[in-house]
């Protein structure tokens, strides 16, 4: 063979191999074979054969699958008139995929316990592959995936699926009927009292207490669902005063016994000393379990925690509140020590900041805490933010924060709490679908007509897609996840009482989530979605996918809603299925990766301002959720210039980040930025730029991907993403 191959290949069972022309040679022999002499083909034929496909796939700019390569080897053949050879190989792979339909799960369980399976060890960055909860959560997930393809979902699905055209999440948890995520009602559940594993948990006496039930719960939620949770500080707030009476009580008790003093002062004194330590020790015992807890799923679990100081009243309740954020984030500045003992980011808990008249400005109240928060994203890429000014122009003059990373409920005037406020707490996210739209524009050519009725088409089919994800929900008994239905995280339901109401009404949403926006503009217009002109069509399409949600709730009363969906793996899929699909389009389909939701590409060059500014436009048309970025370097000695984004943010756009790094190298002691390379074979990979360390298990890096941190490494699609990331500030 004169062609040397570097693309690698992907088996059925996930996992990346060497090219082996030796394998095309010796099946086409096999059909050859199998024919009359008269038919056969000869070897300068089957060597032509073979060096064509070589080529093509060293072209290929992606791992390309072994079906792939099968599609090659027919056409190959029928390009040397071999047509009797060719109807013999169709023959012998229809009866190969015959059989292996008939039981598809086993080869992609056992390529997850040989750890070879790169599909899957890639999937998600904040889960390892190797320990064997993280192992038992995939293999059900095979089974889930292999059931919903085979039995569960109509055959348009899994074909639309599979073909990048939409995204069917989760299907790895499809056959359980869970849900994706919400927002815990951790206040019902304190003040009110809960269940945990048929044990009866009374309203705690103590903010330290309070705390560890908290973390109880967090834990008990993430393994019944899928999806990300939050759960606001607010709620943890009127525990401090509790601790404080309990302790003020105590060392009166004990001053008395041993004849002290009985100053005010010198009592006031001490009862502030040992409740700081209390909240330390409470918020302690928040950050470390929640980081080294393992739920049933493989992974610390996903939770967000949202620091609002208007949640709670004036007084000493926000006082309280305040204490609390503060030291959530001294103490999530600091880090936490990994099995080396450096001091690293941790992934989890995800920290959102809300900004407000009271914290925005120097001379207001909790000036303080935003400095802090400052700080604290400088050094450990959180907290995120969110303009309390814009969101209530958004959100009918309402205050909350997403479920885990992005997804936010909508405002609905039917669900409302005792005294008459919007209710959030306790609702939850029924599931997404995503539309490619990059494949609607590669699909219509160009051509606007088309553009607009085979968006029409592909939004019926996630339509179609979204009520599969309702209906199997539909039925759900509140005993599969009493933590939830039961007992006060989402609801108080009944034994045996189905969910069904609660995905009815506006209790719940459920999610079209969209890709691609600014490649689709590129493919439609030639220009990117920052262009006036084709800003103008990327806003239209947005409006689009609202209109449509707003029909389909109108029509079923469910609370459709649109979602910048946050693709971590998934960005590579659809890349993959769109070079296959359309070949190599510059600026559409020449990368491993497509663009996240409404975002400006990684390589454009822009100023973090006019980013904002910009993309602040198409998050009003994301209701269901969406979050923005900017990409800084280290700001750990530039504080002034984050408070200024910050500001920034406060006026411009509801829900916003800044993307800095945080990493270490274990074998020299490097704490700059790990950098992206390609080796040999053109993989990407990771180095130390101090020492050349390319062994993952001896790096810590921590990466902004979805609007949460990942920690655990990124497939290929994701890491040219990174890697191209251009700096905004």
């Amino acid at each position: 063979m004169g062609v040397e191959v570097k693309t690698n290949v992907i088996k059925r069972n996930g996992k990346e191999v060497s090219f082996d022309v030796s394998k095309i040679i010796n099946a086409i022999k096999k059909a050859n074979a199998s024919v009359d002499r008269l038919h056969q083909m000869n070897d300068y034929q089957i060597q032509a054969v073979a060096e064509m496909i070589a080529q093509e796939v060293n072209e290929a700019p992606h791992a390309i699958n072994v079906e792939d390569i099968q599609d090659m080897v027919e056409t190959g053949i029928m390009e040397m008139r071999g047509y009797e050879v060719a109807q013999r190989y169709v023959r012998y792979r229809y009866k190969r995929e015959i059989t292996r339909k008939s039981n598809t799960t086993d080869n992609g369980i056992l390529s997850l316990l040989e750890h070879i399976n790169e599909e899957v060890k890639q999937e998600n960055s904040n889960k390892n592959p190797v320990i064997n909860s993280t192992q038992r959560d995939y293999m059900a997930g095979e089974v889930s995936k292999d059931l919903s393809r085979r039995v569960l979902l109509p055959e348009e699905i899994v074909q639309a699926h599979e073909a990048g055209i939409i995204h069917f999440h989760d299907t790895d948890y499809y056959a359980q009927k869970e849900h994706n995520c919400d927002l815990i009602n951790l206040e019902d559940m304190l003040q009110n009292g809960t269940v945990i594993s048929e044990t009866m948990i009374e309203k705690p006496h103590s903010f330290s207490t309070a705390c560890n039930v908290t973390t109880q719960i967090v834990a008990q939620v993430a393994s019944n669902q899928y999806g990300g949770q939050s759960f606001t500080l607010a709620h943890l707030a009127p525990f401090v005063d509790i601790s404080r009476q309990k302790i003020k009580k105590s060392v009166i008790e004990e001053r008395q016994e041993c004849g002290e003093s009985m100053d005010e002062e010198i009592i006031s004194r001490v009862v502030k000393r040992r409740l700081d330590e209390e909240i330390k020790k409470g918020i302690q015992t928040i950050q470390y379990q929640l980081i080294t807890l393992m739920t049933c799923n493989g992974q610390a679990p996903f939770v967000t925690v949202f620091m609002y100081l208007d949640e709670v009243p004036e007084g000493r309740t926000r006082e309280d509140l305040a204490m609390i954020i503060r030291e959530v984030m001294v103490q999530r500045m600091q880090g936490v020590k990994n099995e080396k003992g450096v001091l690293i980011t941790p992934a989890f808990p995800k920290l959102i900041y809300v900004l407000d008249e009271d914290n925005i400005t120097e001379d207001a109240p909790y000036w303080y805490l935003t400095e802090l928060a400052a700080k604290c994203t400088a050094k450990r890429m959180v907290p995120d933010y969110i303009s309390a000014k814009i969101m209530r122009e958004l959100k009918k003059g309402c205050v909350y924060p997403c479920m885990g990373c992005r997804s936010f409920l909508t405002v609905e005037d039917s669900q409302r709490n005792t005294d008459g406020s919007h209710k959030f707490y306790g609702r939850f996210n029924q599931g997404v679908v995503t539309i490619n739209l990059v494949d609607v524009a590669c699909s219509a050519e160009g051509d606007m007509e088309r553009f607009w009725q085979i968006l029409d088409e592909r939004l019926e089919l996630c339509h179609r897609a979204l009520r599969c994800r309702h209906e199997r929900l539909l039925g759900t008994i509140s005993d599969v996840a009493p933590i939830l239905w039961q007992n006060g995280a989402l609801a108080r339901l009944k034994k045996g009482e189905t969910i069904d109401k609660l995905l009815f009404g506006g209790y719940s949403t459920i999610s079209l989530g969209y890709a691609g926006l600014q490649e689709m503009c590129m493919r439609m217009m030639g220009k990117s979605h920052t262009d006036p002109d084709a800003k103008e069509f990327a806003l239209s399409v947005m409006q689009c996918l609202n209109d449509k949600c707003a029909e389909w709730k109108a029509a079923e009363n469910i609370s459709y809603s649109v979602y910048g969906t946050p693709m971590e793996s998934t960005t590579y899929k659809f890349s993959k299925c769109l070079q296959k699909r359309f070949g190599i389009i510059p600026g559409v389909t020449d990368k491993n990766y497509i663009t996240n939701s409404y975002h400006v590409h990684v390589t454009e060059e822009i100023d973090a301002f006019s980013k904002l500014k910009f993309e602040s436009d198409f998050q009003k048309l994301s209701p269901g959720g969406a979050i923005s970025y900017v990409e800084v370097p280290n700001m750990q000695d530039n504080i002034p210039a984050v408070l200024t984004v910050m500001q920034f943010i406060y006026e411009n756009i509801m829900y916003a980040e800044l993307n800095t790094k945080s990493d270490y190298c274990e074998c020299c002691g490097y704490g700059g930025e790990i950098k992206i390379v390609e080796d040999e074979s053109g993989k990407l990979v990771w180095e130390c730029p101090n020492c050349g360390n390319r062994d993952q298990d001896k790096m810590s890096v921590a990466r902004r991907t979805c609007g949460y941190i990942g920690t655990q490494f990124w497939n290929q699609g994701r890491t040219q993403e990174i890697k191209d990331r251009v700096l905004h500030l």
